[in-house]
């Protein structure tokens, strides 16, 4: 590396001054934390009674995870607790979920208070909370930015409508089901629906449908027809405007890509796919199941795109209710008026709890302090992993991908990431995967600088070892 640029590194940790002689260069030493290269969270090491449970509990469990033989019994905050009483740093907030951390007394606080009120009743009648939830989505999203409902004047006129359902899969298949019923209103065989690499769209048959990835689909095809695959963040409006015509009801893409890597799509490119949705009438579907509600740094990881790359749907689902089951589709005004009583439906889909919940949640995240809280953790985990491929070239690629708090570390040898998940959790630090080669940080919202340090220093130790061979 040149002495520029480790420099500039040595500068953002603190470790050389602003304006030091050019003589300083050679000197300059970053060095990795090594003080996590013993296992202190072996695997190995499961309670007998644990174990057992276990043992039970795969004679009746379908068979679709691989798991490790850990259990955990209770978190809080971004710690979870296993069988044998040892605590983990979580930094996957179960896949990107809960938001607020784990047993968040004021979820709980609502929880109690609700459910003690009314779990459940049914769509068939209203309740209290399911519109207030609708009402607190559309109007933070004026707020924040998205779905072109601004503010100013580019945002005047529109408006925007949503769908709860029980997960982000369901979310998603209602969006396509959505964007066919929208294009039947222009073409009967306006059904065409375009999708792209990397993406991960849920299991479903619809979601699946537009999940091209080989390990996914292939046990369950034929799946639905009228699916195009396109380059994620082709530039070629050549190509874009091949992939997307006159037959294409719906296209549905995310901003960032949790599953497929963290690979992030360019803004330009964002532009030329809405304007060619537009000019077709296709409807733009945003998929921010992961990356959406403040994880990017915005409301939306789209929320400061230009209007002209604002979507017509925006999808979500994840943290919405912290992990109570819930996901919903934001829908511009425009296509909602072409969805009729009886097309689409859902039995717990906007129940009273969930919907409570996801009020609190949403209350608390679009906090001004909240969000300047979670911009100044964002930047300081940024300064930390940015040095990274610089530390580990032999192992990592130049590039740190994703921003705020849905970052992800690309890996030279597939093989690695998982490597450095199970690495890490047995020195007490919970990691996922990404795609094929890269490890996933989503820690919790509610992370704290101290508690980035102590994930970056346990995977700059476990770096050290895969880069040693050490592993």
């Amino acid at each position: 590396m040149s002495a520029p640029r480790l420099l500039r590194l040595a500068r953002v940790r603190g470790f050389a001054p602003a304006r030091p002689s050019v003589r300083c260069y050679a000197t300059i030493e970053i060095k990795p934390n090594l003080s996590y290269l013993e296992p202190t969270h072996p695997d190995s090491v499961v309670p007998p009674a644990t174990q057992s449970l276990i043992a039970d509990h795969s004679e009746y469990l379908l068979n679709t995870y691989v798991r490790p033989p850990l259990l955990f019994t209770h978190g809080k905050g971004l710690t979870l607790t296993d069988s044998s009483g040892r605590q983990y740093l979580d930094f996957t907030a179960g896949i990107a979920v809960t938001a607020l951390g784990h047993s968040d007394d004021g979820v709980n606080k609502v929880i109690s208070e609700q459910s003690a009120k009314l779990s459940h009743a049914s769509n068939i009648y209203w309740n209290e909370w399911a519109g207030e939830l609708a009402k607190s989505l559309v109007e933070n999203t004026r707020q924040h930015g998205g779905l072109g409902l601004g503010s100013g004047k580019e945002g005047a006129g529109e408006g925007g409508k949503v769908f709860f359902s029980n997960s982000g899969t369901e979310a998603n298949e209602g969006a396509l089901k959505f964007a066919r019923a929208y294009g039947k209103t222009i073409s009967e065989d306006k059904t065409g629906i375009v999708c792209f690499t990397n993406a991960f769209h849920g299991r479903s048959m619809g979601a699946l449908s537009v999940t091209p990835n080989p390990k996914y689909q292939a046990p369950f095809a034929p799946l639905i027809p009228g699916v195009r695959v396109g380059e994620y963040n082709e530039m070629d409006e050549g190509k874009i405007n091949e992939l997307i015509d006159e037959k294409t009801c719906g296209v549905i893409v995310e901003p960032i890509q949790g599953e497929g890597g963290v690979g992030e799509g360019k803004k330009g490119w964002f532009e030329l796919v809405a304007k060619r949705c537009r000019e077709v009438g296709a409807v733009l579907i945003y998929d921010e199941i992961q990356c959406g509600l403040f994880r990017s740094g915005t409301m939306w990881a789209h929320s400061d795109f230009p209007a002209v790359a604002q979507p017509d749907i925006v999808t979500m689902a994840k943290p919405l209710s912290n992990g109570f089951p819930i996901g919903a589709i934001l829908v511009r005004s425009s296509v909602a008026a072409t969805i009729s009583p009886g097309m689409h439906g859902t039995t717990f889909g906007g129940q009273p709890l969930a919907t409570a919940i996801g009020v609190h949640v949403i209350s608390r995240l679009s906090d001004p302090e909240f969000i300047h809280s979670l911009r100044s953790v964002s930047a300081h985990l940024d300064r930390l992993i940015t040095r990274l491929p610089a530390l580990f070239p032999s192992v990592l690629k130049d590039e740190v991908r994703g921003r705020g708090l849905i970052r992800g570390l690309a890996f030279k040898d597939e093989s690695k990431p998982a490597e450095l998940v199970r690495l890490a959790r047995e020195r007490g630090v919970l990691l996922l995967t990404a795609g094929k080669d890269a490890v996933r940080l989503v820690p919790a919202l509610v992370v704290s600088e101290e508690e980035c340090d102590q994930a970056v220093g346990v995977i700059e130790s476990c770096l050290h070892l895969i880069a040693q061979n050490k592993a």
